[in-house]
């Protein structure tokens, strides 16, 4: 009884989905055979969702990627207010004559009396202010890359991350399929077990009434009557425990749906029809390319992102030309009339183009080109892993599916006999023949096999799940 309890607890955290969903209002109730669980499951699991929407970034991550060497056009509006103007000092013989000489010290010192300061006139010289004291700019500006090895290899590395993205949309899906299944199967094997432990509670509760019965008749020992009442009393906490566990399980079969977990599902499948369904002993006899492995391809994919920063450390050596052409126009006065229709505008324009080279860099880029193609050699070095684990992990799958199968057929025939030895041991007991010691020891084997064929059942749906996750080949 107590290993049944574990197995039981160990197959609802197997089963366990690895996402999580904020409980909704309101209670829904669905209904579910396993195929159309897991269509819904992967459109409605948030990790499935949250798949989905790695890729669009990553789709909308290469279009940036792209858009950096397109035209780029930018504007810019730039209003400047000397609140205090520069001065200049000029030598008097800077002027023509000396009149200009008088009106311009003159305007001057107007000036910065108005401003409510003193300033004395150096000998010599004339203070003079360049310019007004607003002005505003108006500039727009297109520039162009022209060439670049960095930008060359950056379309490369987004396209290969939107290929790695996609790859992991597809092994998030293979993975939400396998929980479903786990999670289906731990319901049903929860609520085939609440209806065995019934029937067997409803069996032993007549055997102990009757015993009862026959011991207040003076027929029968007492220990008789006390072996069955322990033996009752098992099963009716064990019957306790098992309805508490398939609610439990129930609730985590809905939150890798990814809906409320109290919503009230009905799964229409059978554990053992699923089972029998799962039995396909043709598969073995299938080749094994792990090149069509979701793992390969990340593995894979990997690789090409660090051969990708290899060749991007050594484009950083090459030069890179760009060009522009600008527009701009500008005010000038000494207040703000910028918005008066009769400002004048001074307009300027600029084209241009420039190449930059590198020519030495304290051996710096070389340091990172060796360490881009260090990491290159072990990004191989662990793709040979991954296609090592990944035939290990086939052939450690193939081989738990084939147990499977050959536990379920020995399960079925122990189930069988564990059944006939203990109507026998009833038999033998109701006539005198048999103690009750021993129709219990008969009951309890025949309640251990049958959970035990519950659970080949389990094994071989989620062995099957295992073996097609890994071989990237779900049941359409």
């Amino acid at each position: 009884m107590k290993n049944y309890n574990v197995i039981l607890y160990l197959l609802l955290l197997v089963a366990l989905p690895t996402v999580a969903q904020e409980p909704q209002s309101g209670t829904a109730v669905y209904s579910f055979t396993l195929e159309e669980a897991i269509d819904f499951a992967l459109e409605n699991n948030y990790k499935a969702i949250n798949a989905r929407r790695d890729v669009a970034r990553a789709i909308k991550k290469k279009w940036e990627t792209t858009a950096q060497g397109l035209p780029q056009i930018d504007g810019s509006v730039d209003y400047q207010n000397q609140l205090k103007q520069p001065v200049t000092l000029l030598p008097n013989s800077a002027f023509d004559n000396r009149q200009s000489t008088i009106n311009t010290v003159e305007q001057y010192f107007d000036n910065v009396n108005r401003n409510g300061e003193q300033v004395q006139p150096l000998e010599g010289f004339t203070p003079v202010i360049f310019g007004t004291k607003q002005q505003m700019n108006l500039t727009a500006t297109l520039s162009q890359l022209i060439f670049d090895g960095s930008y060359l290899v950056g379309l490369q590395a987004a396209k290969t991350f939107l290929e790695y993205t996609d790859n992991l949309e597809e092994k998030t899906q293979l993975e939400v399929r396998k929980s479903i299944i786990n999670s289906y199967g731990a319901v049903l094997l929860a609520n085939e077990s609440v209806r065995i432990l019934e029937n067997n509670k409803e069996t032993l509760e007549t055997n102990l009434n009757e015993t009862k019965k026959i011991f207040e008749n003076g027929l029968t020992e007492e220990e008789n009557v006390e072996q069955l009442q322990i033996t009752f009393l098992q099963i009716s906490n064990q019957l306790s425990n098992t309805k508490r566990l398939a609610d439990i399980a129930l609730q985590m079969f809905n939150l890798s749906l990814g809906v409320d977990v109290t919503s009230n599902t009905v799964l229409t499948d059978n554990l053992e029809q699923l089972a029998l369904n799962d039995m396909d002993l043709a598969i073995a006899e299938q080749p094994f390319i792990p090149e069509n492995t979701i793992d390969y391809k990340i593995g894979y994919n990997l690789t090409q992102q660090r051969g990708l920063e290899l060749k991007l450390e050594k484009s950083r050596a090459l030069p890179s030309i760009s060009a522009f052409v600008n527009y701009g126009t500008a005010a000038f006065d000494n207040e703000f009339v910028f918005f008066d229709s009769d400002t004048r505008w001074f307009q300027s324009s600029i084209l241009g183009a420039g190449i930059k080279i590198p020519i030495f860099s304290s051996l710096k880029r070389s340091a990172k080109t060796q360490q881009a193609r260090i990491a290159l050699d072990q990004a191989n070095t662990q793709f040979i892993e991954t296609q090592q684990n990944i035939q290990l992990n086939y052939n450690r799958a193939m081989s738990e599916y084939l147990y499977a199968i050959e536990t379920y057929q020995t399960s079925k025939q122990n189930l069988a006999l564990a059944e006939r030895i203990e109507n026998k041991n009833q038999i033998k007991y109701t006539e005198g023949l048999s103690t009750s010691f021993d129709l219990r020891q008969a009951q309890l084997q025949l309640y251990t096999s049958q959970q035990e064929a519950l659970q080949s059942m389990l094994d071989i749906i989620n062995a099957k799940a295992t073996l097609e996750t890994i071989l990237n080949t779900p049941e359409k």
